[in-house]
C-alpha cells in the first residue's frame, strides 16, 4: 500500500460533492424552470395563431427540443477558464 505522500489521487471531501451536488441540482431546476415557461409561451402563441396560420413543419418533440435548447442557453451558467478582456 503507497504512502499518503507517493498516493497521487485527489483527495474528495465529503462536503464538496453535497455542495456539487446541490449546485448541479439548482442548475438543473432553473433550466427546468426556464423550459416550462418557454413551453407554456409556445404553446398559448401557437393556440392564438392556429386559425391564422397552417400547423408548424416541426413536431412537438421537435419544438420542445428546441424549448429545452434555449433554456440551456439562458439558465445554465458558462463557466470559462481564463480572464475576461473587455474590448
Amino acid at each position: 500500500m503507497p504512502s499518503p505522500e507517493e498516493n497521487s489521487e485527489p483527495v474528495i471531501s465529503p462536503f464538496n460533492d453535497v455542495h456539487e451536488n446541490v449546485r448541479r441540482f439548482n442548475d438543473d431546476e432553473a433550466v427546468w424552470r426556464c423550459f416550462k415557461r418557454k413551453r407554456a409561451l409556445r404553446k398559448r402563441l401557437l393556440r392564438l395563431l392556429g386559425p391564422l396560420a397552417s400547423q408548424p413543419p416541426l413536431t412537438k418533440k421537435q419544438l420542445d427540443d428546441l424549448d429545452w435548447l434555449a433554456a440551456e442557453r439562458e439558465a445554465r451558467p458558462v463557466r470559462a477558464i481564463g480572464i475576461w478582456i473587455a474590448s
